[in-house]
């Protein structure tokens, strides 16, 4: 499928985007949702920044329990233990959710104060907002510590508008018409999940590297490929940096937003671990995304994840609108050879010849 510009780009194909209305649980306290959580703060903060209440990248992933649904927004379908205090920084002073990076604003419903923000729940839709501007601002700060916007040209380093929408429509996507990431609602509602809001950012990411990208089939796969690697690495990231649990594995995109549409465990949207090569495209971005991704989860095995990430997202700068996966993998080799020498870019070689991407 054409990924022409200005054509939103989301986690779920349009086809199978579903319009779904739910009715939400009573509210709960935020003692009683989420006793004793742990505290996501800065390493080092000299100010203590105000807090909010988020999901632990998500239910499924910091508690292994695979049999979680949604329960209509109910708080008493996901346990204490998935949700953490985390610290909400880089705000501006105006008692929103509007900061350095990220800019959230609700479409059909009140918005959420940062002063309320650490007893919101998943049954008020307010939550979903204090998920989006953490998860934002989370994974341009990991952009900001591999050195994009000091070393290396920034990443999207700027105020990412984001706007939630409570209406139904169960898909959440990136426009680079406005410049906006929009969730959606429907099962799991989007925002829920840290690896949806990530990968949206990732589309923001590409779109601020080169302008129109994703016009034609494989830049736009490449698109979704990265979206849904970098939402693992932020994640990952987090993990560590947090003393965060991670109960699932790691190759698994979207543990929690999944479950309304998958039957088996484990529930992933797409793998980035896969084996697929690149005789397996089919034509479509987020399929034929997992060849892509595989790619990148391997450099990141063979160099380590800052080394990797410095070369993955470096390498995109120098990509065309419309580039193939040949060109694109070539791009990345030069840019590791670049970077790190000849050892490292026949490390990112290899990870392409796994893939048979023809030209590496």
């Amino acid at each position: 499928m054409s990924m022409a510009r200005r054509t939103p780009r989301g986690m779920l194909a349009a086809a199978t985007a579903t319009v779904a209305l739910f009715s939400l649980a009573g509210p709960a306290t935020a003692q009683s949702a989420a006793p004793e959580q742990p505290s996501a703060t800065a390493p080092g903060a000299g100010v203590t920044p105000p807090q909010g209440r988020i999901f632990m990248v998500n239910p499924v992933q910091a508690t292994g329990d695979q049999s979680l649904t949604d329960g209509k927004d109910a708080d008493s379908a996901v346990p204490a233990a998935a949700y953490a205090l985390a610290a909400l920084r880089n705000l501006d002073a105006g008692g929103g959710l509007q900061g350095r990076w990220a800019s959230v604003r609700s479409d059909t419903g009140p918005s959420a104060k940062v002063a309320e923000a650490a007893g919101y729940t998943r049954h008020d839709d307010r939550f979903e907002q204090v998920m989006a501007y953490f998860w934002v601002n989370e994974a341009q700060e990991y952009l900001q510590s591999l050195g994009f916007g000091t070393e290396l040209p920034g990443a999207n380093d700027r105020v990412q508008p984001v706007r939630i929408n409570q209406w139904g429509a169960d898909n959440s996507f990136f426009t680079d018409k406005k410049d906006e990431i929009r969730f959606g609602k429907g099962g799991v509602d989007d925002a829920e999940d840290a690896e949806v809001v990530v990968h949206e950012y990732g589309h923001a990411v590409h779109e601020a590297q080169v302008p129109g990208f994703g016009t034609s089939p494989e830049a736009g796969a490449i698109g979704e490929a990265f979206g849904d690697y970098l939402a693992v690495a932020v994640g990952e990231h987090a993990d560590a940096r947090y003393g965060w649990p991670r109960r699932t594995d790691v190759g698994c995109v979207g543990d929690w937003d999944s479950t309304g549409y998958t039957a088996t465990a484990p529930h992933c949207l797409r793998r980035i671990d896969g084996s697929k090569v690149y005789a397996d495209r089919v034509g479509e971005v987020h399929a034929d995304g997992e060849i892509w991704s595989r790619a990148l989860f391997d450099i990141r095995g063979a160099l380590g994840a800052r080394t990797a990430d410095r070369i993955i997202v470096n390498a995109q700068f120098g990509f065309a609108p419309g580039t193939s996966f040949a060109d694109a993998a070539r791009t990345t080799i030069a840019t590791a050879e670049r970077m790190y020498g000849a050892a490292a870019a026949q490390q990112v070689r290899a990870a392409f010849a796994a893939r048979q991407i023809p030209g590496v």
